[in-house]
């Protein structure tokens, strides 16, 4: 049976914080950071935002832009690694949120960066099988970093929603196949109880990010007998601005395909909402028949790639929700002071 999104939505949290701030406070030259990430100000939570709220908002306007009835919802998944309770799931007080029924499976996916689109695809296969008629499937981080760490640079806030079912005339886009590569590859952690997450260094780039991002792409374009040159937009994990750009290149995709879903740049990194808000972006200008590739990337470590292809419906639907431009044009900046009380780095 064949799969789709029928909705999305997107939320991105107003506050700001520039690079040259943070590497101002512990005595970095700015000018450094930022060419060596290619970012130059990253999102941060309000002091009431985390996980849940920016996931019920994106989900409300999910259910806003596709006027979708709650009570069809038979799924609810939050991929996120920033769950504000470690027992107690996100998943919960969304469907409570947005007034799904209670006769419905919830639950709180985790894989770093990939949370999401893992919670996308079991959703794709309840929907496949009859199991359930629509699912939600949302991907949101307030992702850390320690003060003074180089994650501490990007680890931003923001998630998107993205409802999914099996009747084609209901699609907006049709998702055509998905594939996966994963391997115990330890390149980032966060052990129960710490506040903030370790990196492996070295093993970042190639053995984790640039392997697995490439492995699971070939692999998809293999199965389904495509190449770059067919797909009008293109997304991938977006850790900061030269990954995503590097990777894109050595697979064959242009700056023109990854250019409209590179959000990093200006919100930094959103972890499980990377790739998923990439994606919003793209489909917020996306037109009847073109098709995107997506690729998440999760530390520890593993990829999703995905092939989408874009229906007429989305021109009914683009415009009856927030497009991901409005809460990129919408921010008020910090300094390091109110960036670490909205953080919970300074505790009152």
């Amino acid at each position: 049976m064949r799969t789709g999104i029928v909705s999305y939505g997107a939320y991105i949290p107003r506050y700001r914080i520039k690079i040259e701030e943070i590497a101002r406070t512990w005595g970095k030259v700015a000018e450094e950071i930022r060419s060596g990430l290619n970012i130059f100000e990253k999102s941060v939570p309000d002091v009431d935002e985390d996980t849940v709220t920016i996931a019920v908002e994106a989900s409300r306007y999910a259910i806003k832009r596709g006027s979708v009835d709650v009570s069809r919802l038979g799924a609810i998944y939050v991929g996120s690694e920033s769950h504000p309770y470690a027992v107690k799931p996100s998943a919960t007080i969304l469907s409570a949120a947005i007034g799904a029924t209670s006769t419905i499976t919830a639950a709180d996916f985790e894989f770093a960066c990939k949370a999401g689109t893992a919670a996308i695809q079991v959703v794709m296969g309840m929907s496949a099988s009859g199991a359930i008629d629509y699912g939600l499937a949302v991907g949101a981080d307030t992702s850390q970093g320690a003060p003074g760490d180089a994650l501490e640079y990007g680890a931003a806030a923001g998630g998107a929603a993205f409802i999914i079912g099996s009747d084609p005339t209901e699609f907006i886009v049709e998702i055509e196949d998905t594939c996966s590569f994963t391997t115990d590859t330890p390149d980032f952690w966060r052990r129960e109880g710490a506040d903030y997450p370790s990196h492996g260094g070295r093993f970042t780039g190639e053995p984790a990010y640039f392997k697995h991002v490439t492995e699971a792409t070939q692999t998809l374009l293999d199965k389904i007998d495509a190449k770059p040159s067919d797909f009008d937009y293109a997304i991938f994990h977006q850790p900061n601005g030269k990954f995503p750009v590097r990777v894109a290149k050595k697979l064959g995709f242009t700056m023109d395909q990854i250019t409209p879903g590179l959000l990093v740049t200006k919100i930094g990194n959103t972890y499980s909402g990377s790739a998923l808000l990439g994606l919003a972006a793209t489909l917020d200008i996306a037109k009847a028949g073109d098709r995107i590739l997506m690729t998440s990337f999760g530390s520890g470590a593993g990829s999703d790639s995905f092939s989408f292809s874009v229906t007429e419906r989305i021109d009914d639907l683009r415009d009856c929700a927030p497009k991901v431009e409005a809460f990129l044009t919408r921010r008020k900046y910090l300094d390091y002071g109110l960036y670490a009380k909205h953080k919970g780095k300074i505790i009152l």
